[in-house]
């Protein structure tokens, strides 16, 4: 089947996650995303090779040094001709070069221009450099609920949710086009999705109340079991899991306890499962709360065992290309478009040559 986006040109000048990953989603969808990377080095991602492959498939690229006239000269009119333009430097930078939105909206009103930043083009903060970690702790997700600064976090949230905002937001603004016939500017701060992430807890704290939390529910964690390897029950609030989960333990005693009641003698119950859990391997408690298909669990897998769930298999999240990189394929599925891993990670400038003169410009490929 052919890809929603089939036909949609993004040009991408957005480096390290953030844009390429937003880009990633849309070329898995069949847009021609292009990498417009600088001659010397290109995407600073390239130093870390297997990082670069996860995020660059289904891409070609294109080498131009938009300091030099001839090269904004292409990108002019390589952008006069495409759907998108993404871009990921900071406030003014494109202004500075002569390529930012007014000039190429200018000859190209269909335009989509969309720019990742940390902070966004407007506020006071928006020339500040930080990366991930401070961005997470100006939007507060870096506190723990009892008020205290958490663990470092581990995962680059602020870039994996701004590349989602930011493919989102192109999505709209593609649908958008086919209304009114024109582009728009899109401006995607890291920092605000962040904030945007964090309303079911700044919104209660707004109004004086207590956010929602799960934490003090005695089957919502992390448990060990008799082999050694762990497991996790997500039994948040709902009283029919936690009655399912006392008859698979041969717990009728505890079966009719209502949420508030559990979390008062939270710790007295938590202990009595970890006890029970320790009796037998992973392996007989995922047969037993499987086989009543009302309880909340997963097994906690390393990356290993990410790789070998049966479930991501099936499902079909895994493709292996031709010359045999694994690759995993974004997650959406449509019933009427397909979603497909055409080629691996472009080299830098591969495809030069190859669009500039498709675009028509006498320009060749170095070297």
């Amino acid at each position: 089947m052919k890809g929603i986006f089939e036909g949609i040109r993004v040009l991408s000048l957005a480096e390290q996650l953030p844009g390429p990953y937003a880009t990633l989603l849309l070329a898995d969808l069949g847009a021609d995303v292009v990498l417009v990377e600088r001659p010397s080095g290109g995407d600073p991602a390239r130093a870390f090779p297997s990082f670069f492959r996860s995020v660059g498939r289904n891409k070609r690229s294109l080498c131009l040094d938009l300091k030099t006239e001839q090269g904004r000269a292409d990108f002019i009119a390589l952008a006069a001709t495409a759907d998108v333009v993404v871009e990921g430097y900071r406030p003014g930078t494109m202004e500075r070069l002569g390529v930012g939105y007014t000039v190429l909206s200018a000859g190209n009103p269909r335009l989509i221009y969309a720019s990742i930043t940390g902070f966004g083009q407007t506020g006071p903060s928006r020339m500040r450099p930080a990366h991930d970690l401070s961005y997470q702790a100006m939007a507060g997700m870096v506190f723990g609920s009892g008020g205290a600064p958490a663990a470092m976090p581990e995962i680059p949230f602020g870039d994996l949710s701004s590349a989602t905002f930011a493919a989102f937001a192109i999505a709209a603004a593609l649908f958008g086009r086919e209304r009114s016939g024109h582009g728009t500017a899109i401006d995607v701060s890291m920092t605000d999705g962040l904030v945007s992430w964090m309303a079911p807890y700044l919104v209660p704290h707004m109004s004086g109340d207590k956010a929602f939390e799960v934490f003090d529910e005695p089957a919502y964690g992390l448990f060990t079991c008799a082999d050694g390897k762990q497991l996790t029950l997500s039994i948040a609030h709902e009283d029919h899991f936690w009655a399912a989960l006392c008859t698979a333990f041969d717990l009728p005693q505890h079966a009719g306890l209502k949420a508030p009641e559990r979390r008062r003698r939270c710790a007295e119950l938590k202990a009595e499962i970890t006890s029970l859990l320790a009796q037998h391997p992973r392996a007989h408690w995922a047969g037993v709360f499987d086989a009543t298909g009302n309880i909340a669990w997963s097994p906690l897998h390393d990356f290993t065992g990410v790789l070998q769930e049966p479930h991501f298999r099936a499902r079909g999240l895994f493709q292996r290309l031709e010359n045999g990189e694994e690759h995993i394929l974004q997650p959406v599925q449509f019933s009427a478009y397909g979603s497909h891993i055409r080629r691996g990670a472009p080299a830098l400038g591969e495809h030069t040559a190859e669009i500039l003169g498709a675009a028509g410009s006498a320009v060749k490929a170095a070297g």
